[in-house]
């Protein structure tokens, strides 16, 4: 009788070192896919962000004597209007690496051309990116990310609205083509 107790006791023991290990495992596994949620959320942050930068960017560029910001906090407060005109709301941080430094790519006039995350991890994001981030793609590190404003790829302005009641423009209407006949030829 108390060998039989004892083989159920080791049986018991054993089943119960099963269980934790499959828990481990699943745990692990769990971890693992909560950290790829993670990155892969801050990943579109840094797109979201840095879009927000290079906005501010180019709107500081077009809205005055064409040249860029001298520091960030210039698109919080234009220096050079006497009113006050923001081109951001507030100076974001880093959503990798936390912190409200950025690295900065100067413009040849000593300007801000552009900014990019100090982070030197690799991206999970390769691929699938927008026409304007395609650059992106095979990128290294996200430290190769670089949000730059370039002139020469900005679109073209936006025509003015018409007033109320104005007429429209219209392109001149053109005469259809009359087939050719044996005579005209």
């Amino acid at each position: 009788m108390v060998a039989r107790a004892c083989r159920r006791s080791g049986f018991t023991y054993l089943t119960i070192l099963f269980v934790i290990a499959i828990m481990g495992a699943g745990l692990a596994l769990v971890g693992e896919v909560w950290h790829t949620a993670v990155v892969r959320e801050r990943e579109a942050e840094l797109l979201y962000v840095g879009n927000q930068y290079l906005k501010a960017i180019e709107r500081y560029y077009l809205s005055g004597p064409q040249q860029y910001p001298r520091a960030l906090s210039d698109l919080l407060k234009d220096p050079r209007k006497p009113t006050t005109e923001r081109y951001l709301r507030r100076l974001y941080p880093d959503p990798l690496t936390g912190k409200d430094e950025w690295g900065i790519v100067k413009a040849p006039d000593g300007g801000i051309l552009g900014v990019h995350s100090l982070s030197d991890e690799k991206p999970l994001k390769s691929a699938g990116f927008s026409i304007r981030y395609r650059v992106f793609e095979g990128a290294k590190k996200y430290s190769d990310w670089k949000f730059l404003h370039s002139p020469a790829t900005q679109q073209a302005p936006l025509q003015p609205l018409q007033k109320p009641g104005a007429p429209v423009p219209q392109a001149p209407l053109q005469q259809p083509r009359q087939p050719a006949t044996p005579d005209s030829r």
